[in-house]
């Protein structure tokens, strides 16, 4: 894995919002915009990425010993942070 691959979500973030001042500022060459763009559609993809692994271990944590996702009081995806015993099911 590559320096770039290992990056952090959230140094992919500082700098894709940094990208995006520089952008909005629109005080640099074509060409500069352009490679600027560049790396901030690589950044945009890595966040996604990373967000997209994120999500999937959430919900892999939120399934119960059947594999259903565990559900609240409202029927919607249980979104409160898992706490032992707090559902009656032992881990």
């Amino acid at each position: 894995m590559s320096k770039k691959d290992a990056e952090s979500f959230e140094t992919g973030l500082e700098k894709l919002e940094g990208i995006v001042d520089k952008l909005e500022r629109g005080e640099l060459s074509l060409e500069e915009s352009l490679k600027l763009y560049e790396d901030g559609i690589r950044l945009s993809r890595m966040c996604h990425e990373r967000l997209q692994d994120a999500e999937g271990k959430i919900e892999l944590l939120m399934k119960n010993a059947r594999g259903d996702v565990k559900q609240g009081a409202d029927g919607e995806p249980r979104s409160k942070p898992f706490e032992p015993g707090s559902d009656g099911e032992t881990a």
